[in-house]
């Protein structure tokens, strides 16, 4: 389990009450983007699917669709989708979910940006999320409460820079025409314990922040860089509806619901 998704589990553990009333929570995802992209969730052990674990979303719109007052899990988008080919897999250059448009439970394929989310069913706490880029990066998302609010802590910014195109050579993911669609972490590409934060690493002082993270901050400093990133860029905020808006700053708008 990486850092950011430890965290949220024990605040989950921390926060959660015995029999308090599950209500519903709303989230809108946007595609700012000039492609289209096909947004992804995955729960966490015992938490229900939601928005069946995927679906479409064209340029400039935006759908929105239900989860558990309590839920948690990770959103994520997939990019370069073709879903025709039912024996071709995986089916998308990034975040594939074992070739399927409905990931139905199933984890992306890394590397691909995460944004984690631990709900609260009693809306007098705040819920707890983030965005990692521990497993890499594909796409810049910023994610902040639907219903506008003055409280800048509730935010998660976007990118100042497309880590893509600063991508070292070493970490890069390429398509079939060459183009770089996205941005392996250093744990993901190199798989050494330094730089996974595990067994003589697994802590905050014996792990630090490397080159390749320092680089990813200096891209997308309110994401989760590396596993022990610090100050934690967790998010927490009492709120009943989240906006997900993929490549912040792109273009278009309509909402297209379940």
């Amino acid at each position: 389990m990486k850092f950011s998704a430890f965290y949220l589990a024990l605040v989950a553990l921390f926060l959660s009450s015995g029999n308090v009333q599950v209500r519903a929570c709303t989230f809108y995802v946007s595609n700012k983007c000039p492609f289209p992209i096909w947004p992804a969730t995955a729960s966490n052990q015992g938490h229900a699917v939601v928005a069946s674990g995927g679906f479409h979303l064209p340029p400039g719109r935006t759908r929105k669709f239900q989860a558990p007052g309590d839920w948690s899990g990770r959103i994520w988008a997939r990019t370069g989708c073709n879903f025709d080919d039912s024996n071709h897999k995986p089916a998308c250059e990034t975040g594939d979910c074992d070739g399927k448009l409905a990931c139905n439970g199933s984890i992306g394929l890394p590397p691909a940006t995460l944004v984690e989310f631990t709900l609260q069913a009693d809306k007098k706490k705040p819920s707890f999320y983030d965005v990692s880029l521990v497993d890499g990066y594909n796409l810049a998302v910023a994610v902040d409460v639907a219903t506008r609010s003055s409280d800048k802590k509730c935010s998660i910014g976007g990118c100042r820079k497309d880590l893509k195109a600063a991508c070292p050579d070493e970490l890069q993911v390429k398509n079939w025409k060459g183009e770089v669609v996205a941005c392996k972490s250093a744990c993901l590409a190199f798989d050494l314990d330094s730089f996974c934060c595990r067994n003589d690493y697994g802590s905050p002082e014996k792990c630090r922040p490397n080159e390749y993270s320092k680089l990813f901050k200096r891209a997308c400093p309110s994401y989760f860089s590396y596993a022990f990133d610090a100050p934690l860029p967790l998010v927490n905020c009492p709120a009943d509806d989240y906006l997900l808006t993929f490549c912040p700053g792109g273009v278009g708008d309509g909402v297209a619901a379940d």
